[in-house]
């Protein structure tokens, strides 16, 4: 299926995962609605998408977390952006590694209301448009914490379990529609990932990379891509995907 003209939206579109999914769908001339709450890097990857081959690209800021900036960002789209056809629920982030009963609960709060609310708002305003207008995908970032459970990351793997319920629960609930529904599900990817989760301790963050070769973001943006160019009538329930040198949550191999 060709992704050409199709208006993709893709939050948390400013680095990381976000902007590379953008810039894959841009080569494919597709026309981007990109969010985030960082203006200023939002407007560096419109800049690249355009340059990409992008037919259009259309930026607001936006915090998912905010229930009613959710709402009014969608209900508010210039018409000829209305009609999204592809969604990208990429917003998301993991905060601290600690033991439960020593985690920093504004940390749970932050993850919380990002992977699990923030999915929900911006599902919950744009899929009624879709299945009005019968037609539409929604791709959801999931991970390999949510298919397993690591120490010390209880709260950030319950997220993603919760995402991984939405996406099949909302592939359920629009049965009888042409509405697709997917989750790509990635395990380490270097970003900035774990310089967030560290709260910008460099360090620290440096080492869960350590003697490993990870995904990079481009990766799970080309499978991204690959879900939602498939013919209309195949849908993609879920991908795992992973570096060779990681198994699941637990093992990995680490050269010398």
């Amino acid at each position: 299926m060709t992704l050409k003209g199709k208006i993709v939206f893709v939050t948390g579109a400013s680095s990381g995962i976000g902007a590379a999914t953008a810039l894959a769908f841009a080569a494919e001339g597709a026309r981007l609605l990109l969010a985030a709450r960082r203006a200023d890097k939002l407007a560096a990857v419109a800049e690249a998408a355009l340059q990409r081959g992008a037919q259009a690209v259309h930026t607001f800021s936006l915090d998912v977390r905010d229930r009613n900036a959710v709402k009014q960002a969608i209900d508010k789209l210039p018409a000829e952006w209305a009609a999204i056809d592809i969604l990208v629920n990429n917003a998301g982030l993991s905060r601290g590694l600690e033991k439960l009963y020593q985690g920093n609960i504004d940390d749970w709060e932050e993850m919380i209301d990002t992977n699990v609310k923030g999915l929900l708002y911006v599902t919950r305003a744009v899929v009624p448009g879709m299945v009005e207008r019968g037609r539409g995908h929604v791709i959801n970032l999931g991970s390999t914490a949510g298919e397993m459970t690591y120490p010390n990351g209880a709260v950030y793997c319950a997220s993603k379990a919760a995402e991984r319920s939405i996406n099949d629960g909302l592939r359920m609930d629009v049965l009888g529609t042409p509405i697709r529904v997917t989750s790509v599900d990635p395990g380490m990817v270097e970003t900035d990932f774990s310089l967030v989760r560290f709260h910008g301790d460099q360090e620290r963050a440096a080492k869960v990379y350590q003697n490993i070769k990870p995904l990079v973001a481009e990766d799970v943006a080309e499978t991204i891509v690959w879900a939602a160019s498939r013919p209309e009538h195949v849908n993609i329930a879920r991908v795992v995907l992973t570096t060779v040198q990681q198994a699941n949550s637990l093992l990995f191999h680490r050269t010398t």
